[in-house]
């Protein structure tokens, strides 16, 4: 008998020991880095009328979407939210560029925003925070969000932008190109974001439709070649995946003498108004004085034929917007190129965003390549929002509840059966407990049949004549 009990104790030990490392092997051996690239602004058709040969070569070797649909409100800090969440705007909080508040009636500008924990840790956490909680890498690079804290964590690296960071520099944007490179061949990251300021800042300058603008495409189109070299000499092609984006559109601004701009202060009296956030591409956002709502719905329905003016409870559900409580009772946007303007209009910029995400000049671009990655595969338009559960499939992450949906980017990979999550993690676990379980149970069976069995032979020697009763008495007992 102690040889028997050391053998299953050999065997469940050995069970336990050897359990473990299918549990570290299997958590995240077949998953790659990943590598994703913001340039702000970048319409989705910015190629079409410009020489991208990089990104041309890229529809070859990778995979490009027709286009893909921002969240509403189509604003950059919103939309870059919704992408590293995976949730809708109403959901995750972030709702404008500005941090405000309607009863301290603080306004603070998009820049400083980005700064403040408050405007973005609202409960929801970023891929970033999910990642590292399950033993991930990560780093921000001047992406939005990227650089607060989420219920008292930060990114294990971020950089934010300066207040006067200059956009346009070519020799920063291979310079910053090759420090994330570096952090991932020589520091082993797994998931780094990186954001550029541009085409946005043109397009607002000087308009989309401009030589202007194509000549940033064309630096954008070179940056991007150079990152496919510098891939290949840091020795990541085998084991990066690259996912190239946007986050809104832009569209040209409609003026005056050409047309009838939109200038809230000639229908409205804005004593009534307790804070606004105007002047700010197609979209406005109201906070009446107590009992004035409704006078300022009123005096603004029907005021310009180009303007759409909605009560909160009333904003259609497809924007996905009007259930959170820092969205304000009255919200306003123009049609395409109709800025809202409020006390006066301000001739600053010629290109803007911040309407329907519906119009075509607000989609975004999307390319991806990498080993996960299909050559050469053409994915039908898809929601922005559903680029988050593709990256947690690509690290092997376990996404936090999200409004994005796998299958619809699923097919651009190679693999597209391939199980995410820690399904396999889980089935090692069960599959060790399973034997331990088992194991303990023959244990349990093999001590009390040895014994029952002790305990009968003494018994018989004790009294010979009741070895039937001691029978049935020992398979009563067992």
């Amino acid at each position: 008998m102690k040889l028997l009990t050391s053998l299953v104790v050999t065997l469940l030990l050995e069970t336990a020991v050897n359990s473990l490392p299918v549990l570290q092997n299997r958590n995240g051996q077949t998953f790659k880095k990943l590598l994703l690239i913001s340039f702000d602004g970048f319409r989705w058709d910015y190629d079409q009328d410009v020489d991208t040969p990089h990104l041309d070569k890229l529809i070859t070797k990778g995979v490009k979407a027709k286009y893909i649909n921002p969240p509403f409100v189509t604003m950059t800090s919103p939309s870059h939210f919704t992408m590293i969440t995976g949730r809708w705007i109403e959901e995750h909080g972030v709702v404008h560029n500005m941090l405000y508040n309607s009863k301290t009636l603080i306004k603070l500008p998009h820049k400083i925003t980005l700064q403040k924990s408050a405007w973005w840790d609202n409960g929801v956490l970023p891929l970033w925070i999910t990642a590292q909680n399950q033993g991930k890498k990560v780093a921000s690079f001047h992406y939005p969000g990227g650089n607060v804290t989420y219920n008292g964590q930060t990114v294990y690296r971020s950089l934010g932008e300066s207040l006067t960071h200059p956009d346009a520099n070519e020799t920063e944007w291979r310079l910053n190109i090759d420090i994330v490179l570096d952090w991932f061949e020589k520091e082993d990251f797994d998931f780094v974001t990186l954001y550029y300021g541009e085409p946005d800042g043109v397009g607002h300058q000087v308009g989309p439709e401009t030589e202007e603008r194509r000549a940033i495409v064309r630096q954008i189109d070179r940056t991007i070649g150079y990152l496919v070299e510098s891939i290949e000499r840091h020795h990541l092609t085998d084991s990066l995946n690259v996912i190239l984006t946007s986050d809104h559109g832009m569209t040209t601004i409609k003026k005056a003498p050409d047309y009838e701009e939109i200038k809230l202060s000639n229908f409205l009296n804005f004593t009534n108004i307790k804070l606004e956030i105007l002047d700010y591409g197609g979209f406005g956002i109201i906070f009446p004085r107590e009992g004035k709502e409704e006078e300022i719905y009123q005096s603004l329905k029907g005021a310009h034929p180009h303007l759409k003016v909605y009560k909160k409870a009333e904003l259609p559900e497809r924007f996905h917007y009007s259930k959170n409580e820092r969205i304000m009772p009255i919200l306003v946007y123009g049609d395409l190129g109709y800025n809202i303007n409020g006390r006066i209009i301000l001739y600053v910029n010629k290109g803007d965003h911040g309407f329907d995400n519906e119009e075509m000049d607000m989609k975004m671009f999307f390319r991806a390549f990498g080993p996960d990655f299909k050559s050469n595969y053409l994915s039908e338009p898809f929601d922005s929002i559903n680029i988050y559960p593709l990256m947690c499939k690509l690290l092997g992450v376990r996404p936090e509840p999200n409004n994005g949906s796998l299958p619809i980017t699923e097919d651009m990979l190679v693999n597209s059966n391939k199980k995410v999550s820690t399904r396999s993690t889980r089935y090692s676990a069960t599959t060790g407990l399973s034997a331990v379980t088992s194991l303990l149970f023959l244990t349990f069976i093999v001590y009390v049949s040895h014994t029952l069995i002790q305990r009968g032979k003494r018994s018989k020697r004790a009294n010979p004549h009741t070895d039937m009763d001691e029978k049935v008495i020992s398979q009563t007992e067992f």
